[in-house]
């Protein structure tokens, strides 16, 4: 059974998702803050070698898990709710199919409480 990184279409996919995902996170006023002194092509990297292991390509992600990494954030449930909006909206945008749209939602579904540090 294909990868849902073999799925999207690789780490073309991946590229070209992640840098329309934060085209539309750093547009929004409700969390484009918490961006404000990152370094965004550093994070950008980070991102798509996260996602890539995520969607089970190849594991080249070396940053911190996802509750350390967020633990100062504070953030709270309509964040993360903005965040997986704006995959979702990404992947629409990509023309990705629903079915899979919602396999990638539930792997980043899968992560709430360690971002939400519950």
């Amino acid at each position: 059974m294909s990868s849902v990184f073999e799925k999207i279409g690789g780490a073309a996919a991946v590229d070209a998702a992640v840098d329309i995902f934060y085209r539309r996170v750093l547009s929004d006023d409700l969390i484009s803050h918490f961006f404000d002194s990152v370094d965004m092509d550093r994070q950008i990297g980070k991102q798509k070698a996260f996602l890539t292991m995520a969607f089970g390509g190849p594991n080249h992600y070396s940053g911190k898990d996802m509750r350390e990494a967020h633990k100062h954030m504070h953030l709270k449930e309509e964040h993360f709710n903005a965040v997986a909006g704006h995959l979702a909206g990404t992947l629409q945008e990509l023309n990705v199919p629903q079915p899979l749209i919602d396999e990638v939602l539930t792997i980043a579904g899968s992560t709430h409480d360690d971002v939400l540090n519950l």
